[in-house]
């Protein structure tokens, strides 16, 4: 293995045993549904179960009232493990979670996995929740999740959120992109990843068989680069300054949706961008103080302000 692809293991587990292991106490309670409550968010969900979409019985949590957010998780990540720490922070919002295809509690079914099938379970889900419409933010494979959900079912989409995604294969370093084809079980037996997969009550014989399907969505060539540029929602799009993603891959996007432009000449576009400084790809869920007010005040914002003047 070379040493490329070991620090993106090694970082993978360091977000699973940050997100899972080094939250304050209220916050794994509420991962865990003990009593309290953080930030306005019930410590237990409102709502939860199983909706049986395309076949699948996909698990999801209801947290709140408000306008309602749906979270899509990153590759081979669940609900705590990719949001205990965020949904304290949306406690003004109906924040819905899901665990997809063959993830966390949803157990696979013989189906590949696809982008385009998870946004149908997305969509399918919000669909079994009466939701017509809701703000979607997706982190990593969850930013390919909710740009399909947007290309697929743009009637249920009000503002767009991408964290950390891509919209083609080549949006990717080269050299990450290259990493994914190398990436086995056998790089992550004893990590948190592994653990969690056991103790939601997965069979441990098929953790193999969870971490070749998982990647399986990487290994082939897409590009919905024609199909994101005419999204017509506002979109918000976030990468770190030291990410897997290229800045070149979100600028091409930011530039269709109106900007590369200055404000005070032509006016704010609806879209947005952030490349956040000192940010890995797993560093990007991690910089909630940054990331969250941002993500809120675009989810917020009217999206037609008067430029600040003199």
């Amino acid at each position: 293995m070379n040493k490329q692809i070991l620090n993106i293991l090694v970082l993978a587990v360091a977000l699973f045993a940050v997100s899972c292991q080094q939250k304050p106490k209220e916050e794994q309670n509420e991962a865990s549904g003990a009593k309290g409550t953080t930030a306005g968010t019930p410590a237990k969900p409102s709502q939860s179960g199983y909706a049986e979409v395309n076949g699948l019985k996909m698990y999801y949590e209801v947290y709140g009232k408000g306008k309602p957010i749906v979270l899509v998780h990153g590759s081979f990540m669940n609900i705590p493990s990719n949001w205990a720490h965020i949904i304290p922070m949306l406690g003004d919002r109906q924040v819905i979670v899901a665990e997809m295809q063959a993830h966390g509690r949803t157990r696979d079914i013989a189906r590949p996995l696809s982008y385009e099938g998870m946004a149908d379970d997305v969509s399918g889900l919000l669909k079994h929740l009466r939701v017509d419409s809701a703000d979607i933010l997706g982190y990593s494979m969850g930013g390919g999740v909710a740009f399909q959900l947007a290309i697929r079912h743009p009637e249920q989409v009000r503002r767009l959120v991408i964290l950390s995604g891509t919209y083609a294969h080549d949006g990717w370093w080269p050299d990450a992109e290259a990493s994914f084809s190398t990436i086995t079980a056998d790089m992550f037996k004893g990590t948190p990843i592994q653990t969690q997969f056991d103790s939601l009550g997965n069979d441990p014989a098929k953790f193999p068989d969870f971490i070749k399907k998982v990647i399986s969505i990487d290994l082939k060539p897409y590009d919905w680069s024609k199909d994101a540029k005419n999204i017509k929602v506002p979109l918000f799009m976030a990468i770190g300054d030291a990410d897997g993603v290229r800045y070149e891959h979100a600028l091409e996007l930011f530039r269709a949706k109106g900007g590369g432009k200055m404000g005070e000449m032509h006016g704010l576009p609806k879209s947005r961008l952030a490349i956040l400084p000192g940010t890995t790809h797993i560093g990007m869920i991690q910089r909630t103080d940054w990331l969250v007010p941002m993500v809120t005040d675009f989810l917020d914002s009217d999206l037609n302000p008067t430029p600040p003047m003199m």
